[in-house]
């Protein structure tokens, strides 16, 4: 589920590549340019389409459970919640009624603690402060596969998948969009802050090895590492050909610039994607361990500066 997608995408050409029979679930709207080049059975429906979606998981060992709606700038909350909460409580009852043996959820770092002087890893409790209504659906979202596994005996296991890089990104996302315009020699300076990343292709790999040996009712940390917006940028400038960016925005012009945002969406009653929430959740990202996914699961992630040089190729043949 949620196929045409950025991860949802590696994960369902990852599982053709080892030979698996695969089902999607797709809405009539979906753009499935990142699966087009694949034989896999095509469903159509949407979250709330009971009768669709035990049609589609009838039968299926395993659900691999790539939707979220990510806008954090949205005005309204409820939207957030609809999907990412509601719609996911329909995706698991089906999964229960059809009888599906495992459910790999994709959950994300926002879910998890903020820096406290070391690497965080699954067990430190979540204690974010202002990460705003996507924050919070995504919580009530891994809350809510949690507790499917631990008290109705659904096999579950959520990834905390941190910020991804890669080729493949045809929507894009917002940070897969900043990326090709730096690549482009478009966005000449960098952001003063550092995130958890970790290459798409690694996040997809793990999402297959959590439903071979993830132990239900746990989660477990997808990242690479902490890597500044600075070298982050400079990785796609060389890999684009382009002047390394040597201005930095600080923080404390972004939480401006976001404000600004954030009066100007109220004034003209449109949704507007610099806001200030963002910069929240930011601040809360912190080093991540990511050891008990290696230990359990037998997850590695290869340097995604690998997977940034990767993404300015696929950027690079769309221009």
């Amino acid at each position: 589920m949620g196929a045409s997608g950025f991860l949802g995408s590696h994960v369902t050409r990852q599982l053709v590549a080892r030979g698996e029979d695969v089902r999607v679930l797709l809405r009539t709207s979906s753009d499935t340019r990142g699966i087009d080049d694949l034989t896999v059975q095509r469903h159509y429906g949407g979250l709330f389409d009971d009768e669709a979606l035990r049609t589609a998981m009838t039968g299926c060992d395993a659900v691999y459970y790539c939707v979220v709606d990510a806008r954090m700038w949205v005005r309204d909350p409820a939207t957030l919640f609809a999907t990412n909460v509601e719609g996911l409580r329909h995706v698991l009852d089906a999964a229960l009624d059809t009888g599906v043996d495992r459910f790999i959820f994709t959950s994300t770092a926002g879910t998890l603690a903020a820096p406290n002087g070391r690497p965080i890893t699954e067990d430190d409790p979540a204690d974010w402060d202002g990460g705003g209504p996507y924050i919070e659906s995504r919580r009530a979202a891994e809350d809510l596969v949690l507790h499917y596994a631990r008290e109705r005996g659904l096999h579950s296991v959520a990834l905390c998948i941190s910020t991804t890089y890669g080729p493949g990104d045809w929507q894009p996302t917002p940070h897969g969009g900043a990326l090709a315009m730096v690549a482009a020699g478009k966005l000449p300076f960098y952001f003063g802050y550092s995130q958890e990343v970790v290459g798409i292709e690694d996040a997809a790999r793990a999402m297959l090895l959590a439903g071979e040996h993830g132990r239900s009712g746990e989660r477990y940390i997808i990242s690479d590492r902490f890597m500044s917006s600075q070298e982050v940028h400079r990785v796609a400038a060389e890999a684009g050909g382009v002047r390394v960016p040597r201005v930095g925005i600080p923080m404390p012009v972004l939480h401006a610039g976001a404000r600004l945002n954030d009066v100007a969406s109220g004034l003209l009653r449109r949704d507007l994607k610099f806001a200030a929430v963002g910069m929240r959740i930011v601040e809360n990202m912190g080093p991540l361990d990511h050891s008990k996914a290696t230990r359990e699961l037998g997850w590695t992630p290869e340097p995604t500066e690998e997977s940034i040089r990767r993404a300015v190729r696929f950027y690079a043949a769309k221009r």
